[in-house]
């Protein structure tokens, strides 16, 4: 063979293996999830690509499709420090994504697999826009972090884009003042499923009954300083929303109440403008007077719940108007504000459990001897309680004082922060190749454990 012949060879040789290096870079990026893990409910329905025509920025977005109803999502675990803030951005892009059950569960959105942690849904058809996912480690070393369409409790289709994901660590707020905000509902307008038939229920808070509630929150930012013996404070801002609530929610425990979806409409710009760390939603939701009492259920308040991260509780109105549970008076009820800091306690409860302390449950006050008083209800409980002064085989037990700086995740946290090199992307063919042969190695090694 002559040295021309050879060389000729030598460069079919290379462009044919520069073709095929270029034809699996381009075959791996489309099916690249840079380390991501993906998991569908229901096999079938979702298609997972990096979409190179479809993009924020220069690189391929990561792109779901949901041909049908299902949850979708791809996810990697990363390494916290326990008890930090930690904000997670993405840019995201929706076309024709709809929801089963048509609630504010599903759609685009970032979330901790595994959990009921995420931020806000997207659904509908919508260019590119910024989404943000606050969220505490609580006592996690690692947490699972994922990119969803679909839901916890939800199901999805349509297709949705990802791009430019950025982790960042903010700093702690250890300040023990809360901000609460009640959003005061006087109407409700909804349809309801009573025995298996359809009800329409319409009903309306009084002028009292809205002063009533000013009142005791007013009363309620007092007692709890008192009561905590200045451990925590709080400061609290008010709002009537005269647009009727038109959906309640239901299980088999509570009955009819109010989530935080069924609100989600009237209340998310208020708080997504500011940084509460609790809140309140006050309602009527029957009225024995009128002849209406098929929502009643045995509370007066309903607390434990969380509206993207944050304390969530029911307040609602008694459905008899004799009935003075929220009245002051000095002989038969001091402590008309009493729902109030009981539902909160349900968050600290729930915060404290999430934080891997193990604290006496709220509703088991008798087990520990103490018992309701007609005058002031629980208040030596919730005193004991919240001062960590419950006896108990020969131990004091209540809720550790460091709970009362436990707040929330929000922009104030990440004034000062540090952006994290998560979910990097390979910078060139050589990154690249590099990081397909690890992930080969990766698979190859867990295939050979598993054997």
């Amino acid at each position: 063979m002559s040295r021309r012949s050879h060389i000729v060879k030598n460069i079919i040789s290379i462009i044919i293996l520069i073709v095929a290096i270029t034809i699996t870079i381009k075959i791996y990026n489309k099916y690249n999830y840079n380390d991501f893990d993906k998991s569908v409910t229901e096999i079938g329905k979702t298609n997972f690509t990096r979409d190179s025509e479809e993009k924020y920025s220069k690189m391929d977005s990561y792109k779901i499709e949901n041909i049908d109803y299902t949850d979708a999502i791809f996810s990697q675990t990363i390494s916290v420090i326990p008890n930090r803030p930690y904000k997670v951005t993405c840019k995201v892009k929706v076309k024709d994504v709809k929801n089963l059950n048509n609630t504010k569960n599903g759609g685009a959105h970032i979330s901790i697999n595994g959990t009921t942690e995420r931020s806000k849904t997207i659904t509908g058809t919508s260019n590119w826009q910024d989404l943000t996912f606050y969220f505490n480690s609580k006592n996690r070393t690692e947490v699972n972090l994922g990119f969803r369409l679909g839901g916890y409790a939800e199901k999805s289709k349509g297709t949705a884009w990802f791009s430019d994901f950025q982790v960042e660590v903010g700093t702690e707020n250890t300040n023990s003042k809360w901000k609460m905000v009640c959003f005061i509902f006087p109407n409700i307008d909804v349809n309801v499923n009573v025995n298996g038939k359809m009800e329409h229920v319409k009903l309306q808070m009084s002028n009292n009954d809205i002063m009533t509630v000013k009142d005791n929150i007013s009363r309620y930012s007092t007692s709890i300083s008192q009561i905590c013996k200045n451990k925590m404070s709080i400061e609290y801002e008010i709002y009537t929303i005269s647009d009727p609530i038109k959906t309640l929610s239901y299980d088999d425990e509570s009955g009819y109440y109010v989530s935080a979806d069924d609100v989600y409409e009237y209340i998310n710009t208020y708080v997504e403008q500011n940084n509460y760390d609790h809140i309140y939603v006050a309602f009527r939701m029957a009225d024995k007077q009128k002849g209406n009492d098929i929502l009643v259920n045995d509370w007066v308040g309903l607390g434990g719940m969380d509206y993207l991260g944050i304390g969530f509780s029911n307040i609602r109105m008694p459905d008899d108007e004799n009935n003075y549970v929220y009245q002051y008076n000095y002989l038969f009820n001091t402590f008309p504000e009493e729902v109030f800091l009981h539902e909160f306690l349900h968050t600290l409860e729930r915060n404290s459990k999430e934080y891997g302390y193990e604290i006496p449950e709220l509703h088991d006050y008798k087990k520990y001897g103490y018992s309701e008083n007609n005058i002031d209800g629980l208040k030596k409980w919730y005193t004991d309680y919240m001062n960590c002064n419950i006896s108990y085989e020969g131990k004091k037990i209540g809720l550790p004082e460091e709970i009362y700086t436990y707040k929330p995740a929000n922009k104030e946290n990440f004034i000062y922060s540090i952006k994290l090199d998560t979910f990097s992307e390979p910078k060139n063919i050589i990154e690249a190749i590099g990081k397909l042969s690890t992930r080969v190695r990766k698979l190859l090694f867990s295939h050979a454990s598993k054997e």
